[in-house]
């Protein structure tokens, strides 16, 4: 339980801050097997030694997975771009509504994206990477799934936001940004 100290709603967002930490490391770690098969295939074609068989196609498949896992953890901890002057120029309050504000066009944003993925998977149905060798469509649902998983996270983010322009209190995705710990 948080203590009296603690922002508010740490709890939840230190549990999604796991969360989303994870599914981010997955995604991650994904792009380090693509970077080391890529390494292998220009290395390979430099010697004139065998090349990975349809790597290009596994590529294509698996890019749009791995940029999806990103997505969830970088909304939480708020590290999208962001252009504070003018909450700066107009005060602490003032800041605080525009992030409340910036924080559900954002959450109406990842609505919008996440029913383009989803639309976007459907109309693949059974294609193949250009050589035929990879479905894609069960890559992009996957995608699809993870992006999909934005929508709530940005949900309450945008939740805390607003409690912070009405309260004026500290709000634990607030501290996540600034990379204090969420304490509780």
């Amino acid at each position: 339980m948080a203590g009296a100290g603690a922002p508010l709603g740490c709890g939840t967002t230190r549990r999604l801050d796991r969360l989303t930490g994870r599914v981010a490391v997955i995604g991650f770690s994904g792009l380090v097997v693509i970077s080391f098969l890529t390494f292998y295939d220009g290395a390979a074609r430099h010697a004139g030694l065998p090349r990975l068989f349809g790597y290009a196609d596994y590529g294509e498949a698996i890019y749009p997975v791995v940029i999806a896992t990103c997505f969830p953890a970088a909304l939480l901890r708020g590290t999208n771009v962001t252009v504070t002057v003018l909450g700066k120029m107009l005060g602490r309050r003032a800041a605080a509504w525009l992030d409340a504000f910036a924080a559900l066009v954002t959450l109406g944003f990842f609505c919008v994206l996440v029913w383009q993925f989803l639309r976007y998977a459907e109309g693949l149905g059974a294609r193949t990477s250009r050589t035929g060798v990879v479905r894609l469509a069960p890559f992009w649902w996957a995608a699809s799934a993870i992006m999909a998983v934005c929508v709530p996270v940005q949900a309450w983010v945008a939740w805390q936001r607003i409690v912070a322009a009405l309260t004026g209190r500290r709000v634990a995705v607030a501290e996540l940004r600034h990379g204090a710990a969420t304490g509780g």
